[in-house]
């Protein structure tokens, strides 16, 4: 019988080592470079607690300990802020605190992303859960784990995030090959290529860095062998999902997303995030449009 059960956990593959933002990142995991004023990161996480998954594991490697005390308490802070009386500021830095039950596992030794997803075994159990990538994120006005979980409800299996590319950029991303459904948003993906040459791409949709997974993904990874680049890639895992029977926790459906998304493991994408978002705040949108006409004005 098909899995339906209602997704409660996330989890959050933390340990790559961001070397498109070098010298940056060479302290500082690529996850905390700020997004205006608060870490890529943190916006990740409060997306999953929106969505109701209040229960976060991030998986991480052995320079990510600036990401976990962010996500803890600092009572030197706190107390300082508390003296001085700026509320403000003291509930900005509790905020990262009390977003959610956080737990952390080491991935050890990097082995790609299908590796980094079985590394969340014991903690997820015999459950479905959502993994959401770091790079990835998606404007807070437009949610999407909240649709994919209502098309999981419905078909059972595996729900992963899809977003139409120019063609010629597919290279970069996992493809599907899809069939249609009866609503325009979801598609039925037979198979998956992971950054396939553009002439062999079977369509134009890219996977983006959300995914509702059925516990089966995780005997699948168990037995599947090192693909492009030499890492377990969770592309090869949700090929096979997508060929096995829902009674097994097979089936994979594609939520076709039209919102904003950034890639913040991207250095032009990273500023257009900050850009967007900041000039779109109250508090220091309107200086900052001024001081962009006038700058491009000048160029």
């Amino acid at each position: 019988m098909a899995n339906h059960a209602s997704v409660r956990k996330a989890v959050v593959p933390a340990a790559g080592l961001g070397t498109r933002f070098l010298p940056a990142t060479k302290a500082t995991p690529k996850e905390m470079l700020p997004v205006v004023d608060k870490p890529a990161i943190q916006y990740v996480v409060e997306e999953a607690v929106t969505a109701g998954l209040d229960d976060i594991l991030f998986i991480t490697g052995r320079s990510k300990r600036p990401l976990e005390d962010h996500f803890d308490r600092n009572l030197e802070l706190e107390e300082v802020l508390e003296e001085k009386g700026d509320h403000e500021r003291l509930a900005s830095v509790t905020a990262s605190t009390n977003l959610g039950r956080i737990h952390y596992v080491r991935q050890g030794d990097p082995l790609g992303l299908g590796h980094a997803v079985l590394m969340a075994e014991n903690h997820v159990g015999d459950e479905p859960f959502a993994v959401l990538l770091g790079d990835d994120l998606i404007d807070p006005r437009d949610p999407v784990l909240q649709d994919m979980m209502a098309v999981r409800a419905e078909h059972g299996g595996s729900v992963v995030c899809l977003m139409r590319v120019p063609r010629e950029t597919i290279s970069l991303y996992g493809c599907p090959a899809v069939e249609t459904t009866d609503r325009d948003d979801v598609v039925t993906i037979t198979d998956l290529i992971e950054k396939p040459p553009v002439d062999e791409a079977p369509s134009d949709y890219a996977v983006i860095g959300r995914y509702l997974l059925d516990p089966a993904v995780f005997e699948v990874l168990r037995s599947t062998k090192p693909g492009r680049g030499g890492e377990i890639q969770l592309t090869d895992a949700l090929r096979v999902l997508a060929t096995m029977p829902a009674e097994a926790g097979g089936g994979v459906h594609g939520f076709v997303f039209d919102g904003r998304r950034y890639d913040t493991g991207d250095r032009l994408s990273y500023l257009q995030a900050v850009i967007t978002l900041a000039t779109e705040r109250d508090d220091i949108g309107p200086g900052l449009r001024d001081w962009l006409a006038s700058f491009v004005a000048r160029m």
